[in-house]
């Protein structure tokens, strides 16, 4: 296991937090700014890193135009209004 320190469960406001040091933010390669994702497995929280949301998805997007993957899978139905009201 990696660096364990002690420390205490302090108050925030109406809520209860514990403070983070620095070295352990390091050695996990969490930022302070990200988002993190808090699990309980028995008796311990596990702390992690939220995964990026939608990581990938231009490279994805891209594949799928180079492979003409990326049509409409519903028929698009236009009324009157749309053909004769509707200006560009």
């Amino acid at each position: 296991m990696g660096t364990a320190i002690r420390t205490r469960i302090i108050k925030i406001g109406n809520s209860q937090g514990i403070r983070i040091p620095k070295v352990l933010l390091e050695q996990s390669c969490i930022d302070s700014d990200r988002e993190v994702e808090i699990e309980v497995e028995g008796d311990r929280l596990i702390v992690r890193a939220a995964p990026k949301i939608r990581v990938g998805w231009d490279e994805a997007f891209a594949a799928m135009a180079q492979r003409q993957d990326d049509i409409l899978l519903d028929d698009v139905s236009t009324t009157n209004w749309d053909q004769v009201e509707w200006e560009w």
